[in-house]
């Protein structure tokens, strides 16, 4: 019957929809909980301090830090290291992507040496960068910018040669030049892609920062948790980590909220 069958699917939908809701629950509290039974294991001596310390020491340390000053020094120094090194990164990543995607010529050269470099270890490179540019800013920002680097280059390379030869050709038919049809037909084509690309090329930049700051350095989140580690200050080490890992998910969303932005025509 009509109703009957109106009534059945109702009722798995509000059934689908309860469940959802506590799925969504379930994964807003594990978080919560697991810092409950960390809390309780420090408070019962299970778990010790020294090595792992409590949530509330933690958060103590980072209260301690943020008041004195020093976490937004060392925040607005790290930042400024990766925002530099990933300009570098975007630049040479996506326009050797670029020129690769568009070129056989280019591909033939190019991309054996940029895959050669790309096996090498990254942090492996860390005594020649000193041995090169000292121990001053420039190895820590040229080895972010070599960590950026690769995701963003292979992903724009790949992004162009999917792009829809029927499309270059209607370009070319159309009478659109090589710089028309590279601007409005073939860098929004692989966009979405490039993005991806971004999103990776950030993670990857935090995690290059991460090293490249025990470089000698002076300042950064790498120098507090270097002298946090001087002076035993585990509960500061795990801070500055976390505050590592915030960062990187803040710019992560960041891009997120731009990639949406950008493909939005794509789901209409």
């Amino acid at each position: 019957m009509p109703g009957e069958s109106d009534s059945a699917d109702s009722t798995s939908a509000r059934a689908t929809t309860k469940s959802r809701r506590l799925y969504t629950l379930i994964r807003a509290l594990s978080p919560v909980a697991v810092l409950v039974l960390w809390q309780v294991g420090s408070a019962l001596g299970i778990i010790p301090q020294e090595r792992l310390p409590a949530p509330s020491l933690i958060a103590e340390a980072g209260w301690e830090v943020l008041s004195n000053g020093q976490l937004l020094d060392a925040i607005a120094a790290s930042a400024q290291r990766v925002a530099i090194g990933l300009a570098i990164g975007v630049l040479v990543g996506v326009g050797l992507g670029l020129l690769v995607g568009l070129s056989r010529y280019a591909d033939s050269i190019v991309d054996p040496n940029m895959q050669a470099i790309r096996a090498l270890p990254l942090f492996g490179l860390i005594p020649l960068f000193i041995l090169w540019f000292g121990i001053g800013e420039m190895p820590k920002v040229l080895l972010v910018a070599l960590g950026a680097l690769f995701p963003l280059y292979l992903n724009t390379s790949a992004a162009i040669r999917q792009i829809d030869p029927r499309l270059v050709e209607t370009a070319r038919v159309l009478g659109f030049s090589r710089a028309t049809t590279v601007r409005d037909l073939i860098i929004p084509g692989a966009m979405p892609q490039i993005l991806v690309g971004l999103r990776q090329a950030l993670a990857i930049a935090w995690l290059s920062l991460i090293v490249a700051e025990q470089i000698a350095a002076t300042s950064g989140l790498g120098h507090l948790i270097n002298n946090a580690r001087d002076f035993l200050r585990t509960d500061i080490i795990f801070f500055g980590l976390i505050v590592y890992a915030a960062l990187g998910l803040i710019t992560d969303a960041i891009v997120r909220a731009l990639e949406r932005h950008t493909t939005r025509y794509q789901n209409r």
